[in-house]
């Protein structure tokens, strides 16, 4: 899908919403074009304009050098954000943003969040949205936004897990393994935010760099940096819910190893009482010619009464030492 943008009294306008052009206006006029999971046609069209899409492939390139260049004019920078595949799947994915004087080209194969409310906010924003420079400023404030915000999510979910796990209510096992399984995903979501934060630290540097040779880089510049400050803060908040994440995991699987020996103590004492009657049993079942007792009127009675002495015994002697 192609979704092409201008400004907007408010926000961002999406062109076919735009009264005064018409559906078939070309892409030239928009200043942020965005790309879906882009078909060749519409590829087609954005290389019209002299700017050159990645494929899929190449935005999953790992080295610096294939994620952060310059081009012809462009500035090519590719970032990990977490966001949604069309089957309902929650990814990292390689989001790619092609800045240029005219516009700004994102090019992404899964959803982000940000992408979807960026538009109606971006008038909101401390760039503003009337150069490429500037939306482009405006979305990554919007995507950092979103960090905080999961961040903030995994922190609530962790706060919640560690309460029902550290209530002792005595959970079960089953319910025991939900909470090591939430604990999980939100670990999950966090290592996502804190690769998303990294990727666009490395970007907004290298964008930074770049702002000396633009006609608003000085105005720009401030703006750049104080988002730097709020990556570097949000690194500190996720590796600080790392941190929890572990300390939930290893609550939790205390939790489940304390079940786990109550269940193995109650085996072992059952064994135990039930120990000095089977020697008992084991006794006068031996097949011995001369055995007085196996004649006694009373030998039965005497040798049932034993065995239950010996396990109200056993028993008595383990609630004495408090191993019941």
């Amino acid at each position: 899908m192609l979704y092409a943008f201008i400004p907007g009294p408010r926000g961002l306008l999406r062109l076919e919403q735009e009264t005064s052009i018409s559906p078939g206006a070309e892409l030239a006029k928009a200043l942020w074009i965005d790309l879906y999971r882009p078909l060749d046609s519409q590829i087609a069209a954005v290389s019209a304009l002299g700017i050159e899409v990645p494929t899929l492939a190449d935005m999953e390139e790992i080295e610096i050098s294939n994620r952060l260049y310059r081009e012809e004019g462009a500035d090519v920078m590719t970032v990990v954000l977490p966001g949604i595949t069309p089957d309902g799947a929650q990814i990292a994915g390689p989001v790619s943003f092609i800045l240029t004087e005219q516009r700004l080209v994102t090019v992404r194969h899964h959803a982000p969040r940000s992408f979807e409310t960026f538009p109606e906010r971006a008038d909101r924003s401390a760039a503003g949205c009337k150069s490429s420079e500037r939306i482009f400023l405006g979305l990554l404030e919007e995507i950092i936004a979103r960090q905080a915000d999961l961040l903030e999510a995994a922190g609530r979910a962790l706060d919640k897990v560690s309460a029902r796990v550290l209530s002792g209510k005595g959970l079960d096992s089953h319910q025991l393994q939900q909470a090591l399984e939430e604990v999980g995903r939100q670990g999950e979501l966090v290592g996502r935010v804190k690769l998303a934060l990294l990727t666009l630290e490395r970007a907004l540097s290298f964008f930074d760099q770049t702002l000396a040779a633009s006609a608003q880089g000085k105005e720009l510049k401030p703006i750049a940096k104080s988002q730097m400050r709020d990556i570097g803060s949000l690194a500190v908040h996720g590796d600080f819910l790392s941190n929890r994440v572990q300390l939930s995991v290893d609550a939790t699987l205390g939790m489940i190893s304390l079940a786990q020996n109550a269940t193995v103590r109650i085996v072992s004492v059952v064994a135990a009482l039930f120990m000095p009657p089977t020697m008992i049993a084991s006794v006068y079942g031996m097949n011995f010619r001369f055995m007085p007792e196996l004649d006694w009127h009373w030998g039965y009675p005497m040798a049932l009464g034993l065995m239950v002495a010996s396990a109200v015994g056993t028993w008595a002697v383990f609630k004495w030492k408090n191993w019941l």
